[in-house]
């Protein structure tokens, strides 16, 4: 089981140097832009970055900082820009000697990327550890209950719903939730509030992402479990319990559920991370300081360091679910054992 374990955590890191390189390589072949102004210390430090592979190119020897040379005759700038396998081994070298992943150029000028994300990481994962579990519950709860009530009026109702539902995406969701329950009734925030606002203003600008982001999970969920559960019960060992006296009821809490929540419980890891990627354009619509809309910004203005940080982030936390989702199933289920010799 440890052999496994490392063996997964060896290919997750793998993966994430990978993923991490290509981003860095195909995000260097976007065109350069500049910074817009005169202003002489945005363009000092801006120069200064060695992650953003400016040399300035000057009539006279030029002091060195860093991997730039820097100066300012007539008030001009002139640059070149570095290859981008020299920044890209000048960027490794600074993550792996320093854990220097640089600093942010247009959305926090001269404020360390890494600072940027961890000020705004608490509030996407907050939204989504939300969702997770106000969606599991109830998307279970359906789940059996359409089981339950097989080819009946009921199950026909929450099978015709959870289709419905599954096949309209998060941002038409929001933008109608937003339309309803924000310029209708007034009831809740037409846009995420601000960290200076009221406690019940804050506390209700919740309501819009995580009720968007819950639909698809509890939509998932229900349909996931009332397919194994409608297996579980058509099963031959589920008929011996009930020949040896158990009421279908017994039969249901002590065999049928337990049976059918081995695929179900390690799904919520996965779910997660669905619920994490798809947050970005609800971020973005609802104005929510996260990771998710931060990683659309930083790629529109082209802010490296930023943009590597958060598809790290994001890389990271998908790969390591990844490899708790492959653990946990031997701990839920006892038969099965990762990595065991045959």
């Amino acid at each position: 089981m440890w052999k496994y374990i490392l063996k997964r955590v060896g290919l997750a890191l793998v993966t994430t140097i990978i993923i991490l390189s290509l981003t860095f390589i195909l995000m260097k072949m976007l065109p350069f832009q500049m910074p817009v102004g005169n202003d002489r210390t945005k363009y000092s430090f801006f120069m200064t970055q060695v992650h953003e592979g400016l040399l300035y190119i000057s009539r006279r020897e030029l002091p060195k900082m860093g991997d730039y040379v820097w100066y300012y005759p007539d008030q001009r700038i002139y640059f070149y820009q570095v290859p981008i396998m020299q920044q890209y081994f000048s960027w490794v070298k600074n993550v792996v000697t320093e854990w220097n992943w640089g600093t942010s150029v247009y959305i926090s000028p001269n404020v360390s990327a890494i600072a940027i994300i961890g000020e705004r990481l608490p509030v996407s994962i907050l939204i989504n550890i939300y969702s997770v579990i106000f969606s599991v519950p109830l998307g279970i709860l359906l789940g059996v209950w359409a089981a339950l009530k097989k080819n009946k009026p009921t199950d026909h109702i929450i099978s015709t719903g959870v289709m419905i539902f599954i096949s309209i995406p998060s941002f038409v969701l929001i933008t109608l939730f937003i339309l309803l329950f924000g310029y209708t009734t007034h009831w809740v925030p037409t846009q995420w509030p601000s960290p200076t606002a009221p406690f019940s203003e804050r506390f209700l600008g919740y309501f819009i992402p995580v009720i968007c982001l819950s639909f698809g999970s509890i939509c998932g969920y229900a349909r996931f479990t009332r397919a194994e559960l409608c297996e579980v019960m058509s099963s031959e060992y589920l008929l011996l319990a009930r020949t040896k006296g158990l009421t279908k009821r017994q039969a249901i809490i002590r065999h049928a559920l337990r049976n059918a929540m081995v695929p179900i419980v390690p799904s919520i890891l996965a779910e997660f991370i669905g619920i994490l990627g798809g947050s970005m354009i609800l971020e973005n619509l609802y104005g929510i300081p996260g990771i998710g809309s931060l990683f659309v910004t930083a790629l529109n203005l082209k802010d490296y360091n930023v943009l590597l940080v958060d598809m790290a982030i994001f890389t990271t936390i998908g790969l390591l679910a990844g490899v708790v989702l492959d653990i946990s199933y031997g701990f839920i289920d006892p038969r099965i054992r990762m990595g065991a010799k045959k």
